[in-house]
């Protein structure tokens, strides 16, 4: 076990699969110097056949990876920003996550999508959205949000084996503050589909997804000190979501709390809010469930605007109140 910082398990993930099948090769804009750091060194390292700069050109990007993909090939495409993901919409939604279905399991199409995602920086609104809730409808495409680096680490392996598709949001702030924590020594998987309790608690569920899990546990070490018992859950990742962990949870505490850092309309809190309200779940309810996320409003530009507009700490102990009483 080792100290590991965020955007360092990142890497480390890359290079050891990358040295474990000669088939896995990245592919991004501005790659080879690294946007975040996160690729620096790796071209020096296996050769640019292997780290492949590409022009500005998503949509291009994503359908030379997937043509890689079926003839053998493991891409890891990094784009700059979640934003832009927007932009190869066409071939992630319709031809990426949906060709296994199209040929009747006749092809798979094991490629992993990399972005950073989410605000914080005041970085405007074409940097800074929480865009997974566009894609998690979209049927054969699993969704990673990895909260620490040990989970980076090993969802991103995970993710580079699998013979699927994956989406693999990497967070902003997690990043570029490079939060840090323990990681196994040796070769480090994360199963999709298994949330982790990152807080035991009796009183009130909170699941929280992506870096809105350091938010929680903020809250949850607030309210503590005025005798709330705050249990925290991280899906870890939101396609398959482990709905098994979050009930088994709710139906200790009888509360639910959700927050996300995408808008509330339509959120990845509405879908679990329904399944939450939906046949026996209902009945492990004492109170009304309740949910944290962004207005549905574009992500202001500057700094003071932006800590209003995200979700926090104060707004989840807010929501929290408001379920106990």
């Amino acid at each position: 076990m080792a100290v590991v910082k965020y955007m360092d398990a990142l890497t480390d993930a890359l290079r050891e699969e990358m040295q474990r099948d000669d088939r896995v090769f990245l592919l991004g804009e501005d790659i080879r110097v690294s946007n975040l750091g996160i690729t620096a060194g790796l071209a020096e390292e296996f050769g640019t056949e292997r780290v492949v700069d590409t022009p500005i050109h998503e949509n291009a990007l994503v359908g030379v990876a997937m043509g890689a993909a079926l003839e053998g090939m493991r891409p890891v495409v990094e784009i700059m920003f979640s934003d832009f993901a927007l932009l190869a919409a066409d071939q992630i939604v319709n031809q990426v996550a949906q060709w296994r279905y199209m040929t009747q399991g006749q092809y798979e199409v094991p490629l992993v999508i990399r972005m950073p995602t989410g605000g914080g920086f005041a970085y405007g609104l074409h940097h800074s959205q929480s865009t997974e809730t566009h894609f998690f409808q979209t049927p054969g495409l699993p969704i990673a949000m990895p909260s620490t680096p040990a989970d980076a680490k090993g969802l991103l392996k995970t993710a580079i084996r699998s013979n699927d598709p994956v989406l693999f949001l990497e967070h902003m702030l997690l990043c570029l503050q490079n939060a840090e924590s323990d990681v196994p020594d040796g070769d480090h998987l994360v199963p999709f589909g298994e949330a982790a309790v990152r807080r035991e608690g009796s009183d009130v569920t909170v699941v929280a997804f992506g870096a809105m899990v350091n938010q929680a546990l903020i809250a949850a070490e607030t309210l503590a000190e005025q005798g709330v018992s705050v249990e925290v859950v991280d899906p870890r990742t939101i396609v398959p979501l482990d709905a098994e962990t979050i009930f088994a949870s709710v139906a200790k505490t009888n509360r639910l709390v959700i927050i996300e850092e995408s808008r509330i309309r339509g959120g990845l809190g509405a879908e679990l809010a329904a399944q939450a309200a939906a046949g026996d779940n209902f009945f492990l309810l004492d109170a009304p469930i309740e949910r944290v996320a962004a207005p549905n409003i574009p992500v202001p530009s500057t700094s003071q605007l932006e800590q209003a507009y995200l979700p926090d700490a104060g707004k989840l102990i807010e929501a929290i109140h408001r379920t106990l009483a």
